[in-house]
């Protein structure tokens, strides 16, 4: 019996012996050519970089951003908006309490009224006075008082009537209505609340051109060029369209107010973008200075060198280091316009292998 259960076993053993040695015959010239395979690496396409440039942040903001106020004042009886929320144009944002609205018009309503009286009478009284003056019952004089006495009704009566419309004017302010679409940034005011006539209590970004707002710092004359870094590495160009006439006295700053063009949606107002500018006296050697990421600077004591990617061959190019980031370096060497570079991994480059690019 014993004899019998090791000849199975010993069966067992050359099966699994047997198929693994025949699955070590199937994978291998697969393992052998992917080990064969070009590696895979990461490249980039360098980008010119701007001479002696100063780095900034920016806020985007709305070109128009109008402060929302009553025409007249009150008490505000409903808010029907909240900061952050789109509106359109017309849309009613907030309500005042129109009970003193409505007693300012009725009172000028009996105005007008009372002036309308007062004018017809006057008239009657010319009439009368011009029929007695005909039959000489009357002076001239008194006809003259006549007419000047109309004619103090007439005015009396005009400005009563301007004084109505005002009122009907002033109980359609009680309603605050959006002067265009776009996004409230801001809301302030609160339903109970008393506000004066021209008083905020909202702020509208209206929809459309969107700028990056920068503040420079004193004794920096806001370039009339730039470039915006947005928070997805997209790049913008920036172009001045106003700037401050004064520094502010608190901050020590002198805001700008650059156009920038084709913004993504995802974008949204009040993101902080990063901004460079070239400042005046770049020196005429900025043209040959490049851009590339932090990681395609490789040392191995030969000095600062990147890897240029050629016909699927990596070769080494010297450069000299100008500035570094936490993101980029600026470098001068023997680079040309569209030439990519191994953004990672350079330590392992050899020179004369063969590389794979990762799609980008």
């Amino acid at each position: 019996m014993l004899l019998r259960y090791q000849r199975l076993w010993s069966a067992r053993v050359m099966v699994v012996v047997a198929a693994a040695g025949l699955l070590g015959c199937q994978r291998g010239p697969d393992a052998a050519a992917e080990a064969a395979a070009p590696p895979l690496v990461r490249t980039a396409t360098i980008e010119p970089a701007l001479g002696a440039a100063q780095g900034l942040s920016g806020t985007v903001r709305a070109r128009v951003e109008a402060p929302l106020a009553f025409q007249v004042g009150g008490r505000i009886l409903a808010r029907r908006v909240d900061a952050g929320q789109t509106v359109r144009a017309g849309q009613v944002l907030f309500e005042l309490d129109p009970a003193d609205l409505e007693q300012a018009v009725r009172a000028a309503e009996a105005d007008a009224a009372a002036a309308e009286s007062a004018w017809r009478t006057a008239q009657a009284d010319v009439a009368r006075v011009r029929e007695l003056q005909s039959r000489s019952f009357v002076s001239a004089q008194a006809l003259d008082r006549a007419e000047l006495t109309l004619r103090e009704a007439q005015s009396r009566r005009d400005a009563a009537a301007a004084r109505l419309a005002q009122a009907r004017n002033a109980r359609g302010y009680a309603q605050l209505r959006s002067p265009g679409a776009g996004v409230l940034v801001d809301v302030s005011g609160q339903p109970g609340q008393v506000v004066g006539a021209g008083q905020p209590v909202a702020v509208l970004a209206l929809a459309g051109e969107r700028e990056v707002e920068v503040h420079f710092p004193d004794g920096v004359l806001p370039p009339a060029q730039g470039e915006a870094i947005l928070p997805d590495g997209q790049r913008r160009p920036l172009r001045l369209r106003e700037a401050a006439p004064m520094v502010d006295a608190l901050a020590r700053t002198r805001r700008a107010r650059y156009s920038v063009a084709d913004l993504p949606a995802t974008v949204a107002l009040g993101s902080v973008v990063s901004a460079r500018f070239a400042l005046p006296g770049a020196s005429a050697t900025a043209a040959t200075r490049w851009r590339v990421p932090i990681g395609a600077l490789d040392e191995r004591g030969e000095g600062p060198r990147v890897w240029r990617v050629r016909d699927g061959r990596p070769e080494p190019v010297a450069v000299r280091v100008h500035h570094t980031d936490d993101r980029h370096a600026t470098v001068e060497g023997g680079l040309q316009a569209g030439d990519r570079v191994i953004a990672l991994g350079t330590h392992l480059i050899q020179p004369g292998m063969t590389v794979r690019e990762l799609p980008r």
